[in-house]
């Protein structure tokens, strides 16, 4: 029985000796490592303006009379480079020389872990950004301190053994919400940075699978 042109394509997939196979396969798999590597162009650009980032916020921060959040954000910043260049060695693992269907599956998984990873790490990252920028103004070396007009000097707080026992209690919840939120915000962060590469991806995933059947 004759073949229908979709079933040659669907059996593309499978069948490597159809007619019209190869010409799909190689398709799909240009696609895929095309997009795949745009994101990695991406990443790297991202990683390379953080750890620049990183370094301009210390200086600049002595400029302008915050040293303690320059060099809290520097810490922070470079922490996270660190956890994310451990995660694109491994990404450099992911074989291309297989279906483009599973350099997709594998690149997936690859994301999967590393929103997971980054998730879980900006519950941290995220209220430490913020209580660094706290102590900025607080330790800050400049004429009018704000800080210090909002709460009064230090003689003028609530201390508890020399701390400032209400101004701590009230970072802390904050800094609670802050981690609370976290998750969405990385995720917004994400989005807004890569968004139309993962709408890209998926595309491309979805017409592989339907194609397969």
């Amino acid at each position: 029985m004759e073949q229908s042109i979709e079933s040659i394509w669907k059996a593309g997939f499978i069948d490597k000796g159809a007619l019209i196979a190869p010409k799909v396969n190689n398709l799909y798999e240009r696609k895929s490592i095309h997009i795949i590597d745009k994101f990695k162009r991406m990443f790297k650009i991202n990683l390379n303006a953080i750890f620049i980032g990183s370094f301009v916020i210390l200086i600049g921060s002595y400029f302008v009379k915050i040293p303690v959040m320059g060099v809290g954000y520097f810490f922070v910043l470079n922490g996270m480079l660190l956890v994310n260049k451990k995660l694109i060695k491994s990404l450099r693992l992911i074989d291309k020389n297989v279906s483009s269907y599973d350099y997709l599956k594998s690149f997936n998984e690859w994301i999967k872990h590393q929103v997971s990873v980054n998730t879980k790490i900006a519950r941290i990252y995220y209220p430490l950004f913020y209580i660094f920028m706290v102590l900025g103004f607080w330790f800050s070396t400049v004429e009018v301190n704000y800080i210090h007009k909002i709460l009064g000097e230090s003689h003028e707080i609530y201390l508890v053994a020399g701390i400032p026992i209400y101004w701590v209690i009230g970072n802390l919840l904050i800094m609670g919400i802050i981690s609370l939120v976290s998750g969405p915000l990385y995720r917004l962060d994400l989005n807004l940075v890569y968004g139309n590469v993962f709408k890209k991806l998926d595309e491309i995933t979805s017409d592989v699978e339907e194609l397969r059947g």
